[in-house]
């Protein structure tokens, strides 16, 4: 087989960045699809020649040019033939550190400028036709969160706009959008991107229950940063600084949703916003078809967040409430995670990212105290009783209250 085999994308460029990479994406120039299955590669691409490499496993893609056919996504055209070179393949990515290939040699091809804006931390498109695909302005904040020290270039920056003014962006279909978003949450600063898309206009577009968020006050003397966004902001990158998972990022970002609805007469209150916030929530997991656990952990936090914080003022049987009603006894792992996005929430405040949150070891050895309750002894018990059914519930229900009314006595059993 005659074709030259270049590694691109993404490998190189955490190469250079001094990152691992996690895999290699290889492109081939001067073959054809006949020629790659008859040199042993296995054909795998449905929309475009790309083949697995029996060496390693490795998938390989043939040189390929595109063409914008139709809104959207997916509204793009592939050819792909030995005439294509490999500066015209890399002439169709988005953003100029994606653009450099490395020869099997070790030899670079950069014909974009790519090492110089990696030098530079800058985020800059390759060609004008960055328009043409509204995932390039996701990935683009993304990359904004991966990079949060690199700039965009100011043409970069009039092409996003660009993106949001012609309607492009609203073709895209919700699975793209969650997979870029939920790439973007998991960066090591997430509040990047979500700049980047509010800086654009892209952000009012796709989430606008979190775009309008940005300039509703909050009190003072609880949130010194005052505004909502400026606060989502400071909690999305706590829930990074704590290596939560995704459920607990989108659980942080969807958190506050219902102050953006609050009347203005009402700030800088918002009495009622966690109920909204559920509600709201819900609606955009829904649109977006955001995965079970990412949403039931977000309504959770929505809802309960406000008594969490307060969880210090409640007695044994408040405490077994809430632990109740966020389904914690048969959920504990969940129950975590609800306790980790709200420290997020408290320690999301100006000048308060250091603060321990108290709440979370109450609510854990409270909920200890409860499953360590032998609710198979108080059932037969209740049977010996006579009793059943809903007062059986009501007996284990008071045991376990008594379980956590005593850890609350028992400093050197509870946390609080």
């Amino acid at each position: 087989m005659t074709a030259r085999l270049y590694v691109v994308g993404g490998a190189v460029r955490d190469a250079l960045l001094g990152r691992a990479a996690s895999d290699r994406d290889w492109v081939a120039v001067g073959a054809t699809p006949e020629e790659m299955v008859a040199a042993g590669y296995r054909p795998v691409g449905k929309d475009f020649p790309v083949f697995i490499d029996p060496r390693n496993g490795e998938e390989v893609a043939l040189a390929r040019t595109e063409r914008k056919s139709a809104p959207g996504y997916h509204g793009f055209s592939f050819h792909a033939d030995p005439a294509v070179t490999l500066e015209q393949d890399l002439a169709r990515r988005d953003l100029t550190i994606n653009a450099i290939a490395q020869a099997e040699d070790g030899r670079l091809i950069d014909p974009y400028g790519g090492r110089r804006d990696l030098e530079q931390q800058v985020l800059r498109h390759v060609s004008p036709a960055f328009v043409e695909d509204p995932v390039r302005l996701l990935r683009l904040a993304r990359f904004a969160a991966r990079l949060p020290h690199f700039s965009i270039a100011a043409e970069t920056q009039a092409l996003l706009a660009a993106l949001v003014e012609s309607g492009e962006v609203d073709a895209l279909v919700p699975e793209r959008v969650w997979q870029e978003l939920s790439r973007g949450l998991m960066e090591g600063k997430p509040s990047r991107m979500f700049e980047v898309l509010r800086g654009c206009g892209a952000l009012a577009r796709l989430l606008p229950e979190v775009d309008r968020l940005w300039g509703v006050p909050q009190p003072p003397e609880h949130h010194p940063e005052v505004d909502t966004g400026a606060h989502l902001l400071l909690v999305l990158d706590q829930a990074a600084a704590l290596g939560a998972p995704l459920t607990v990022r989108w659980a942080c970002l969807m958190h506050d949703l219902g102050k953006g609805t609050t009347p203005p007469e009402q700030w800088p209150r918002h009495i009622g916003h966690e109920a909204r916030s559920a509600a709201l929530a819900r609606a955009v997991a829904q649109r977006l078809r955001v995965p079970n656990d990412c949403r039931e952990l977000a309504d959770a936090v929505a809802r309960e967040h406000g008594n969490v914080h307060r969880c210090g003022e409640f007695g044994a049987a408040a405490l077994l409430r809430l632990i109740e009603r966020c389904d914690a006894i048969r959920r504990p792992q969940r129950f975590a995670e609800l306790l980790l996005a709200c420290e997020c929430d408290a320690r999301g405040r100006a000048g308060r990212e250091a603060e321990a949150y108290a709440q979370a070891p109450r609510l854990a050895a409270a909920l200890a105290a409860a499953l360590a309750v032998d609710t198979a002894a108080v059932a037969a018990v209740a049977a010996e009783r006579g009793l059943k059914g809903p007062a059986i519930a009501a007996l284990i229900h008071a045991a376990r209250s008594e379980a956590v009314a005593a850890a609350l006595m028992d400093r050197s059993g509870f946390a609080g």
